[in-house]
């Protein structure tokens, strides 16, 4: 798949009343399957293993590389990843390319913290509310130092990593639900850093969410919870070493 060409002046596919091979055999999506793939398959140092329907603010690969070139202020000897803070807005408005346009959002309701309404402990950054209400300066820093532990316990970060940092496990699937809680319980027993940048964010596609039940997908969260608390957890575990103040 990775060596085959395709042709990017050629017009989209009509995939309109498609039954794909995943539907035709009633497959769960092995997103996690998907994530390593296309993470492996980065040829660049730093990888942004992000959904496909978050989006960054505008500039924020040349204001990331910028950052790195300067004196590392943090000085820390602690594995680390950086830190998106994550947002999302109403169907009808446009997506913010700045912290200025987006804090103008937020300030009218227009805006919402990344699921808010759904899991709002699954997005809860440190120092979120200090990084509102912080002055926005050009270029980009790091705002703020966490870590995974309480009362971010049960945090879901979306980072620039490399691939050094662990992988997602492949047993976990979309419909399960929590697919992406091992990988970060696994930096949290590795006592990672968690780098919060001051003057970067990613914006869910248009819509802000809220709770329903997903009858389809219930069937399957079940199961998934109990073998990652009864059967992923404990190899974790003897595989790392436990952590009191991690938890998946």
């Amino acid at each position: 798949m990775l060596r085959r060409r395709v042709n990017c002046q050629a017009g989209a596919p009509n995939l309109t009343n498609v039954t794909t091979y995943r539907a035709h055999n009633k497959l769960l999506y092995p997103i996690n399957v998907a994530r390593n793939i296309a993470r492996l398959a980065a040829r660049t140092y730093f990888v942004f293993p992000a959904d496909v329907e978050l989006y960054p603010s505008v500039d924020f690969i040349p204001d990331f590389l910028t950052m790195l070139k300067k004196p590392d202020v943090s000085n820390t000897t602690f594995p680390r990843v950086f830190v998106f803070s994550v947002f999302e807005v109403k169907e009808n408005i446009s997506i913010p390319e700045t912290k200025n346009e987006l804090l103008g959002l937020l300030h009218k309701g227009d805006a919402a913290p990344f699921h808010k309404n759904v899991c709002s402990a699954c997005h809860s950054i440190p120092g979120s509310q200090e990084w509102l209400e912080a002055p926005v300066k050009p270029g980009m820093t790091v705002f703020q130092i966490g870590k995974r532990t309480p009362p971010f316990q049960s945090w879901e970060p979306f980072f620039v990593g490399t691939n050094l940092d662990p992988l997602y496990d492949e047993r976990l699937t979309w419909e399960g639900k929590s697919d992406k809680m091992t990988q970060a319980y696994i930096m949290c027993l590795h006592d990672y850093e968690f780098h919060v940048l001051d003057n970067a964010f990613l914006v869910h596609r248009p819509g802000i969410k809220v709770y329903r039940t997903e009858p389809a997908r219930g069937a399957v969260v079940g199961p998934q919870n109990i073998l990652i608390h009864n059967k992923i957890q404990h190899q974790y575990d003897v595989l790392f070493g436990s952590g009191k103040n991690c938890s998946i």
